[in-house]
């Protein structure tokens, strides 16, 4: 069972309420006057994760996206910036209308900063921190892989507003370049069963009001251990990964062969 702390009471509230296996997430997004990119993406992201999460744990889920009335060109930008960041797409994109079938039977809305929905009813409601570029201009630059931009949002309880740097988005580049190289490397040893402790501390920290971070701290001790054989740590990154969405294996097959 996922426990998630309502926004409006502060109480920790098990979801899905009832005993059925379908999480309902209903996600709105804000209005927006710029150009739509990955840093006005932290909601829709927040509810991906969560879909994963529930999904590891067994659960099936089903997730509405709410969002302002957008020109076609825009509506694709949006599309386009989700698939970039790894969210997968919704099973439903309303607008703006949080009290229509699948929203008012929600058991969780997840609310972008700045967004207003005093229609919605029912379900638990967790309000996303807000991330916002350094200045001057900032932004995420071009040419970036945006699953840095995700590692790096990933990073933070989703409650703690994030503000992306240059310096902070280079580091999760490196990270993710790392261990997507040691996952290659653990690839060609022996496959070996995920030690218990570590999928129950990995399940406790999902489960308990989406502790990600607990979870990305957890694979820099897994890599580090001299006594989790290298097939182990390979099946505890390519697990957790199906809810970090990182792409831990992209590398797999394609390590560099040293001439002898």
């Amino acid at each position: 069972m996922l426990r998630i702390a309502d926004t409006r009471t502060g109480r920790f509230v098990e979801i899905p309420s009832a005993r059925r296996h379908l999480l309902r997430i209903c996600v709105h997004l804000p209005v927006l006057d710029t150009r739509i990119g990955s840093v006005h993406l932290r909601a829709p992201l927040v509810g991906d994760v969560l879909a994963r999460t529930a999904e590891l744990h067994g659960l099936q889920s089903l997730t509405v996206h709410i969002t302002p009335d957008l020109p076609q060109e825009q509506a694709h930008a949006l599309d386009h910036a989700m698939a970039t960041l790894g969210i997968h797409p919704p099973a439903t994109v309303g607008v703006h209308q949080p009290t229509e079938t699948h929203c008012a039977a929600a058991d969780v809305h997840v609310l972008a900063y700045g967004t207003d929905v005093q229609g919605a009813v029912g379900g638990v409601w967790i309000d996303v921190g807000q991330v916002s570029p350094a200045p001057p201009g900032g932004g995420v630059p071009e040419g970036t892989d945006q699953l840095a931009v995700r590692m790096l949002l990933l990073g933070h309880a989703y409650r703690t507003p994030v503000t992306v740097t240059s310096a902070a988005l280079a580091q999760a580049w490196r990270t993710l370049g790392h261990w997507r190289q040691q996952v290659a490397e653990w690839a060609q040893e022996p496959s070996r069963p995920i030690p218990a402790v570590v999928l129950r501390q990995a399940h406790a920290a999902l489960a308990d009001d989406l502790g990600v971070p607990a979870v990305l701290d957890m694979l820099v001790g897994v890599a580090e251990r001299a006594d989790v054989p290298a097939g182990a740590k390979f099946e505890t990154f390519a697990l957790l990964d199906r809810v970090l969405g990182l792409d831990l294996v992209r590398e797999v097959g394609h390590q560099h062969q040293t001439t002898p």
